[in-house]
């Protein structure tokens, strides 16, 4: 458990730390916003700076998903067992 305690911990260090280097480069420019970069392909290596900024009102393309499909039989809820006798003391 400790390992995994140690991988967990390390986790969470490396997304506040992304947070916060987010969070600096939106106001960064120049030079800074090179250097912040660096440090964000350090610890991230396939982030990219389109995941940084929300889409546009009309957006990209949704992707499409599968119809729902109504399940027969399945219109009222499922009902409980009726509850276990106990045996009698004697």
């Amino acid at each position: 458990m400790v390992e995994r305690r140690i991988e967990l911990d390390r986790r969470y260090h490396r997304k506040e730390k992304m947070r916060k280097l987010k969070k600096k480069l939106e106001s960064a420019k120049g030079e800074d916003r090179n250097k912040l970069l660096g440090k964000i392909k350090r610890l991230s290596p396939f982030w990219t700076e389109a995941s940084l900024t929300p889409p546009a009102a009309g957006g990209a393309p949704k992707t499409p998903k599968a119809p729902k499909v109504a399940k027969e039989g399945r219109d009222e809820p499922k009902k409980k067992a009726p509850p276990k006798k106990k045996p009698a003391a004697s």
